[in-house]
């Protein structure tokens, strides 16, 4: 069984609020086409066995190990339902807002294929699991201001995966293709979307809201990098103002969601170039190359597969009763959308700040065990955002690998709220725990900063800095209030950081203005 990744510093960095453009397609297209993209999701699903055996469902391993009679699809063999994917796949399209229907059907999705040992792919046709779901997006609206775009889902169904062929690292791979058939058999679901997006970085909102919804849900680790999650793009362009459709390619072989915003860029402009020297576009699946930077055709629509599809004589029909679905939305947990929302309210911390602190179920839920205990969850998001992740990401670890404990955090946290701290000498106190791979509290026990908080001796700094700084006295007391900052400021460097903040900040106005 595929294991949840560790929480990655760096991704979450980057994941703060999100700065939208309108895309890198050229203005000028834009302005004369409409580019209409539809996208199909393929998601593994973190069961422990396969979809119809039982078979571990487990990435890796030597090749040709995790398989059956049922995987290789001898004669005889019966596939048996797992019922663990039925309630994944159920929790995915409640999560995503779709209806699950309480009778669907099995079919067989005939084609012939290496890798495919039964020469079909059971799967979902007419009556698929679950329809008509939505995602909301941020767009860009016609006047450039971000806005929410409704993105239509319009089905979700479930299948089983095909092996995987391989044509590299084998001494003869020039003439011969090897398969492992371990990967056959794992449950997927697949997500098509309504052709409702219109750039590619709408494309690509779209894309990161279902992972992030996914991960939340945990019915998958979303991994692309071990094809455990995996998309199809369907482009086309048409004129603005038409209603009709252009015709449309499905490009493949896009194995991150930076690739398919660049293969979508490409794609729209290629098609427009074609159309606007005369040519026309073929339907047609093509893929796309990243070190190129391009789509080649692969197959077009006349070399397509007919699968014929036909009810799957060997599984009932799938019942999910209205009291199944209760009892498994009732083990939903909280979104991303809605927690947000949420801790914007519950601990008074930003948009931006939630947006960073949600990335990530477990994460989410390390801050606000962290935020419940602290006296300020304000100051803890703070630390989290401005002192921990920085570090975490200079040292290459992941939070389960931070030095620094929850335990040491809200210490950290409540330490500074109080003022018995400095920013500066908390900075320090970090940096001392990062270098030491030391926990804060021990390093605050053993360092304990000697903070000045004798009015007299802060009085006596005060009025020394007063003197030292003549014409920034006199622009405070003609009315330059913002100037009490500077003294401050002044303050804090004569001391070396040790001023007590609170007391520092009372003084400085009471001797300012006597």
């Amino acid at each position: 069984m595929r294991k949840t990744p560790p929480f990655e510093p760096h991704a979450l960095l980057e994941s703060k609020v999100m700065t939208v453009s309108a895309t890198s397609v050229s203005p000028e297209v834009l302005d004369r086409y409409e580019p209409v993209i539809g996208l199909e999701v393929h998601v593994q699903l973190l069961t422990n066995t396969k979809a119809f055996c039982g078979c571990a469902n487990q990435f890796g391993g030597e090749p040709n190990t995790h398989i059956c009679p049922t995987c290789l699809g001898l004669p005889g063999a019966l596939p048996v339902l797992n019922q663990r994917a039925v309630e994944f796949a159920v929790l995915a399209a409640t999560a995503i807002h779709c209806e699950v229907r309480e009778h669907s059907v099995f079919a067989r999705k005939n084609y012939f294929y290496p890798d495919s040992p039964k020469g079909y792919q059971i799967s979902q046709f007419d009556k698929p699991l679950a329809e008509h779901g939505w995602i909301d997006v941020p767009a860009v609206d016609s006047s450039g201001q971000t806005v929410t775009k409704r993105i239509g889902i319009t089905r979700l169904h479930m299948e089983e995966d095909a092996g995987k062929s391989m044509h590299d690292g084998f001494p003869d791979s020039a003439t011969k293709t090897y398969v492992d058939l371990n990967r056959c058999g794992t449950p997927l679901i697949e997500i098509v979307s309504e052709p409702d997006l219109r750039t590619p970085d709408e494309a690509y909102e779209y894309l990161t809201r279902l992972k992030e919804i996914l991960l939340y849900t945990g019915v998958s680790d979303c991994n692309m990098e071990e094809g455990s999650l995996r998309c199809d793009a369907n482009v086309s362009v048409r004129p603005r103002g038409q209603k009709q459709f252009g015709t449309k390619a499905e490009v493949k072989n896009v194995n991150s969601f930076r690739f398919i915003r660049s293969a979508l860029e490409y794609e729209i402009e290629r098609q427009v170039e074609l159309i606007e020297s005369g040519g026309r576009v073929t339907q047609e699946t093509r893929l796309w190359n990243a070190n190129e930077g391009r789509t080649y055709s692969m197959r077009s629509k006349e070399q397509a597969h007919d699968y014929r599809y036909f009810p799957e004589p060997d599984l009932p029909p799938l019942l999910v009763s209205g009291a199944w679905r209760a009892i498994l939305a009732a083990r939903m947990p909280e979104l991303p959308e809605a927690r947000r929302k949420r801790m914007i309210a519950e601990y008074e911390i930003t948009m931006q700040d939630a947006q960073t602190l949600t990335a990530t179920r477990g994460f989410a839920d390390q801050f606000e065990t962290a935020a419940k205990r602290a006296k300020s969850p304000r100051r803890v998001a703070n630390l989290i955002l401005s002192e921990l992740m920085g570090r975490l990401k200079a040292k290459g670890l992941d939070l389960q690998q931070s030095p620094i404990t929850l335990e040491g955090l809200v210490q950290a946290a409540d330490l500074a709220e109080s003022g018995e701290i400095s920013s500066k000498q908390l900075k320090g106190l970090f940096d001392t725990a990062f270098e030491n791979g030391e926990d804060f509290g021990a390093v605050y026990e053993r360092e304990k900063p000697q903070q000045i908080s004798d009015p007299g001796a802060l009085d006596k700094l005060i009025q020394e800095v007063m003197a030292a700084n003549p014409k920034q006295l006199e622009q405070y007391r003609a009315g330059k209030k913002t100037v009490a900052a500077f003294f401050v400021g002044q303050v804090m460097r004569v001391s070396k950081g040790q001023a007590n903040p609170a007391l520092l900040n009372e003084l400085v106005t009471k001797l300012l203005d006597s």
